[in-house]
């Protein structure tokens, strides 16, 4: 006889997987502690198997708990596209879509976009949270949100992206500059090569802007002494322009921030650009919500997509 599973049990092991324990699923659920163990129990009658296992004074999730808790996050989005699709044969006069993207994006890109997607659609709730790429597609696996704007570097072995329960949309190509003092040898250059750079300290920014760093280097046999690291776009530029280091910085992170007048920027030698995505899970795009926030993104940038320092992000 096959087991019988309901939603209800679906997302209340789902919760407790997120959350760690019963009690903290019972508060993000908005049910008593008893109301959830009393539904477990239930559950796992109809099942026959046990989901949660106590160890020492804590509980947690059994192996069929676990499986459970894996499966929950696509059944729940196949329920909520079916919702969605329905809900769309009224129009979008209601609906949701919940956004991530990471911080450079937040003064760049998001704002555009839920702006375009306020006006054509204005009975949307929208919601934004702001995260690095690794965080934004975990939270997306998870449920947690329905689309994240994030980046990805070329040659990156850890890329997150590889997962086939992803619908990536490649939006466009960042080029990647190098920031010097204006007083360096090389100011003057119309391309700077990464090999005469091979004796500078160097200001890393996030850990997949480091790994971008150490793999250009790599690829021309340069070994970056990293000195100084900050996500701080605008502190890594009065940071070059003090002296203390060169950078490599992405030029959508360039428009958020002043350059001072002690500051060069200038392309680098080899050429190196990150692709700047908008991902969502698979099938989610039958959500009218997040259907209709993809189609704006790609009007918006796929449509027109231009390579180079002049690509409008705004």
């Amino acid at each position: 006889m096959d087991p019988e599973i309901d939603l209800h049990s679906l997302r209340i092991v789902r919760a407790i997987a997120e959350h760690g324990s019963i009690s903290a699923a019972a508060r993000a659920l908005g049910y008593s502690q008893p109301a959830i163990s009393q539904h477990l129990q239930r559950a796992e009658s109809r099942i026959g198997m046990p989901l949660v296992q106590r160890v020492g004074r804590a509980s947690q999730l059994t192996e069929a708990g676990e499986a459970l808790a894996r499966h929950a996050v696509q059944i729940g989005s196949a329920v909520e596209a079916a919702a969605g699709e329905l809900a769309g044969l009224a129009g979008l006069e209601h609906g949701r879509v919940r956004l991530a993207a990471f911080p450079t994006a937040s003064s760049t890109l998001v704002p555009g976009l839920l702006g375009a997607l306020r006006a054509a659609h204005p009975g949307l709730a929208v919601s934004y949270v702001e995260a690095e790429p690794p965080e934004a597609l975990g939270m997306l696996r998870d449920g947690l949100v329905d689309l994240a704007i994030t980046f990805a570097y070329p040659g990156d072995r850890a890329d997150p992206h590889r997962d086939e329960n992803l619908e990536v949309v490649e939006l466009f190509a960042d080029p990647v500059a190098v920031v010097l003092p204006r007083s360096h040898a090389e100011a003057g250059a119309d391309e700077v090569e990464l090999t005469a750079l091979a004796d500078e300290r160097w200001i890393a920014g996030c850990p997949l802007c480091r790994g971008h760093l150490l793999a250009a280097c790599e690829s021309v046999g340069v070994e970056p002494d990293i000195g100084l690291e900050t996500d701080n776009s605008t502190a890594v530029l009065h940071l070059v322009g003090e002296g203390l280091g060169v950078a490599l910085l992405p030029r959508l992170a360039l428009r958020t921030a002043a350059v001072p007048d002690s500051v060069v920027v200038r392309p680098t030698s080899p050429t190196s650009d990150r692709a700047v995505r908008i991902v969502g899970r698979v099938g989610g795009r039958r959500v009218p919500a997040i259907g209709a926030t993809l189609a704006i993104a790609e009007r918006r940038w796929v449509a027109q997509r231009v390579d180079g320092p002049s690509l409008a992000v705004v």
